[in-house]
């Protein structure tokens, strides 16, 4: 009886190990994505930045055009 003890010990050992990989796996997945985020927000500021500079430039352009012609 007492090597199935010993049997059954190593058994939840090697599955306690493996729902801790499980949950650690987990943890750097949910890492992983929060840094995504975190860049693709970064990603969306920039866009809008650049995209806010072009326009700005391009109106005063035209405002320097529309003031030249008059």
């Amino acid at each position: 009886m007492t090597s199935i003890t010993d049997e059954e010990e190593e058994v939840r050992t090697k599955t306690e190990r493996f729902a801790q990989w499980l949950m650690d796996r987990a943890e750097k997945k949910e890492a992983k994505e929060t840094s995504l985020e975190a860049l693709m927000k970064f990603n969306i500021f920039l866009s809008i930045g650049t995209l806010v500079a072009v326009a700005g430039a391009t109106v005063a352009d035209y405002l320097m055009m529309a003031y030249l012609w008059i």
